[in-house]
C-alpha cells in the first residue's frame, strides 16, 4: 500500500472524527473511506502513536471513536519567543509570495497567539519583526487562485477528479479535460496543478491562472504517492518535464564565484577551470527551461553541449537581434 494512501486516509479519518458530535465506529469509518475495518483499526492505531489525542467509549455495545474536545476546541500553546517569531516570519514570508489561503490561516492564528499576550509583548514582537522583511515579489493577484486552491485541495483529500477547461497559450485554444489531481507546486511566482490528464493519458503540469474553469467531479481516483510524484519531478530544472539529457556550460569568471555559491540542481558538478572560469553540468528533464536561463547570464554562459541546447539558445538570441534592430 503506498504511504501517501494511508496519510489521505488518516487525514480523512481526523477530519471526519473532529465534526462528528457522537463519536464513529470502525465499521461506520469503513465505510465512508471504503477500505477494510482492518485498515482503519491500523490507521486510528498509527494516529494515536503519534500522540493525536484519540479516545473510544462503548455505548449499547458498539465502540465509538471520538477526537478529544480539547482538540476541536484549542488550547493555548506553549510557545517561546524564538517560536513566535518564526512563526511571524513565516507569515510575512507568506505574504511576500501571494499566498491565498496559508497567510490568511497563518494571520489567524497570530491573532488568536496575539490575544493571549500582554500590550508590551505585541510591542517587541513587532519592533523585532521589522528587522527582516521581505520584499514582495511581483505577482499576479493571488486571490484568484484561492477558490482553485480549495477544490485542488478538496480534490486531494477526497481522492475526487477535477474537471477543469484549460487554456493553452502556444495554441490559444481551450480545452476541457478530466485530471486527478497529484499535488501542487509554487514555482517562478505562480502555483501548478499537477496530476494525470485523462486526455494526454499522462502526467501534465498546469499553471493555476490559464485554468478557466474548475469543478470537483465525481468521480474517484487512486493517488500518487509522494515519493513517487518526487521522483517523477526530481530532473525538473523548474516545473516542467521532459527527456532526461547532459547538459554542460561554461561562465566567465566574472560569474564563477556566484555559480559556485548557489545549489541549482540536485545533479550539479562544477569544475573551476584555469582563467578562473567554471563549468556547470547536470542532468535535467527538458530544455526549454534552462534555455531561458542559459539567455538570462547573457555574454557570461556559453553552452558546451548537447547541441540542441546550443542550437535553441542561438536561435532565441537571433530573434532577439531581429526584434531589436
Amino acid at each position: 500500500m503506498a504511504r501517501g494512501d494511508q496519510l489521505i486516509r488518516q487525514w480523512r479519518i481526523i477530519q471526519g472524527l473532529n465534526v462528528s458530535r457522537y463519536g464513529k465506529t470502525v465499521t461506520q469509518i469503513a465505510g465512508w473511506l471504503k477500505c477494510h475495518p482492518r485498515s482503519v483499526y491500523r490507521d486510528l492505531e498509527a494516529l494515536e502513536t503519534a500522540g493525536f489525542p484519540l479516545y473510544a467509549d462503548v455505548k449499547e455495545g458498539k465502540k465509538y471513536w471520538h477526537l478529544m474536545s480539547s482538540a476541536r476546541e484549542g488550547t493555548p500553546l506553549p510557545l517561546t519567543l524564538p517560536e513566535l517569531m518564526a512563526l511571524y516570519f513565516s507569515c510575512n514570508l507568506l505574504k511576500a509570495m501571494g499566498s491565498p489561503f496559508l497567510g490568511e490561516a497563518l494571520s489567524g492564528l497570530l491573532e488568536k497567539i496575539r490575544a493571549t499576550l500582554p500590550a508590551d509583548a505585541h510591542d517587541y514582537l513587532d519592533q523585532y519583526t521589522r528587522l527582516f522583511q521581505f520584499s514582495a515579489l511581483p505577482k499576479k493577484s493571488a486571490r484568484q487562485f484561492g477558490r482553485r486552491l480549495d477544490l485542488i485541495q478538496q480534490g486531494l483529500t477526497q481522492q475526487q477528479s477535477l474537471n477543469i477547461c484549460y487554456y493553452a497559450p502556444s495554441r490559444k485554444k481551450e480545452s476541457r479535460r478530466r485530471v486527478d489531481p497529484y499535488g501542487i507546486r509554487f514555482f517562478n511566482n505562480t502555483y501548478y496543478l499537477i496530476g494525470h490528464c485523462h486526455l494526454r493519458k499522462d502526467l501534465r503540469i498546469f499553471a493555476l491562472d490559464r485554468i478557466r474553469k474548475m469543478e470537483l467531479s465525481n468521480r474517484a481516483f487512486e493517488p500518487l504517492d509522494s515519493e513517487t510524484l518526487d521522483n517523477l519531478m526530481t530532473n525538473s530544472f523548474g516545473i516542467f518535464r521532459g527527456d532526461t539529457v547532459n547538459v554542460g556550460i561554461i561562465f566567465s569568471n566574472e560569474v564563477a564565484d556566484y555559480i559556485k555559491e548557489v545549489k541549482w540542481h540536485h545533479s550539479q558538478k562544477i569544475t573551476p577551470q584555469e582563467d578562473g572560469s567554471v563549468i556547470l553540468e547536470l542532468t535535467v528533464a527538458g530544455l526549454d527551461e534552462i534555455k531561458y536561463w542559459v539567455l538570462k547570464w547573457g555574454k557570461d554562459a556559453k553552452v558546451l553541449y548537447p547541441d540542441e541546447l546550443r542550437s535553441l539558445v542561438l536561435d532565441e538570441a537571433r530573434q532577439i537581434l531581429e526584434q531589436s534592430a
